[in-house]
């Protein structure tokens, strides 16, 4: 094990009507294996979280903590996994969304996958940023002031703190490099 992120906390944050279970479980990994301590925010009150493979159930996880209980400031970064469920819920969620835009204001690593990118529009913390995301949201982003690309992996550093993105499941080998180093 390397222990890059020895010591570092790193929110993993979810809605618990469901997550693309490879984009959370792959980053967490990812976290785990350079020595970090992931943490499982939920955006309700809910204690378990189900865990999708696309339309399928997957496994059910265990939160460590709703997002009402949980300041940015007791992380060193964020994750936000995604599927179409988990991003959606969130960004309807006023608490969750103030918790992301609590990283992005102060300058802490943020990291979002897929349709994650969603709950990055609502921050307003993409306006000026290049981001990637799964195709279908390009237009939200771009629509939000962000520059779209058709990347792999995306590390954007023209904000307060350095902004991840990636498209899809195929990327996660690259998205958790990325994470891991920028964190």
């Amino acid at each position: 094990m390397d222990v890059s992120l020895n010591g570092k906390k790193i929110a993993f944050l979810v809605a618990d009507e469901g997550v693309e279970q490879v984009e959370l479980t792959e980053p967490w990994e990812a976290v785990k294996r350079e020595g970090g301590q992931p943490v499982l925010v939920v955006g309700s009150e809910s204690t378990t979280v189900q865990g999708f493979n696309h339309l399928d159930k997957g496994d059910t996880f265990d939160a460590d903590l709703p997002v009402s209980r949980a300041g940015a400031e007791d992380y060193d970064g964020l994750v936000l996994p995604g599927g179409v469920a988990n991003p959606d819920a969130l960004r309807t969620n006023p608490e969750a969304v103030a918790f992301v835009k609590a990283f992005l204001d102060t300058g802490k690593p943020v990291a979002a996958i897929c349709h994650a990118p969603w709950t990055l529009i609502e921050t307003a913390g993409v306006r000026g940023r290049t981001l990637t995301s799964w195709p279908s949201l390009q237009t939200d982003l771009r629509n939000a002031g962000a520059e779209w690309v058709d990347q792999e992996v995306v590390v954007d550093t023209n904000g307060p703190g350095p902004l991840i993105t990636s498209r899809k499941p195929d990327d996660l080998p690259a998205f958790g490099k990325a994470v891991t180093d920028a964190f």
